[in-house]
C-alpha cells in the first residue's frame, strides 16, 4: 500500500483499493480502530476524486460502516 501511495500518489484508484484491503484485513484481525480509519480516508478521497456518482463511492460509504455498531464482529465490520 505505501508503495503505491509513493508512485501512484494517495488518491489513484489503486491506492485506494490497496488502503481498502488493507482495511478489510485489519477487520478480520479485529484491529477496528485501524480499520475505521482506513476505511474513512478512502470513503473521503473516493468522494473527492470520483464524485458521489461514481460507481465506487457508495461502496467506500459500505465500507465505511464498520464502526457503525458496537456490538460484535459482524455488526463492526464487513469481514
Amino acid at each position: 500500500m505505501e508503495t503505491r501511495k509513493q508512485v501512484l500518489g494517495q488518491e489513484h484508484p489503486d491506492s485506494l483499493t490497496s488502503m481498502a484491503n488493507l482495511a478489510l484485513t485489519y477487520c478480520k484481525q479485529g484491529r477496528w480502530k485501524e480499520a475505521k480509519e482506513l476505511e474513512v480516508v478512502v470513503m473521503e478521497t473516493r468522494k473527492q476524486v470520483l464524485g458521489e456518482e461514481h460507481p465506487d463511492y457508495p461502496t467506500s460509504i459500505s465500507l465505511a460502516l464498520t464502526h457503525r455498531n458496537q456490538g460484535g464482529r459482524h455488526s463492526r465490520c464487513w469481514c
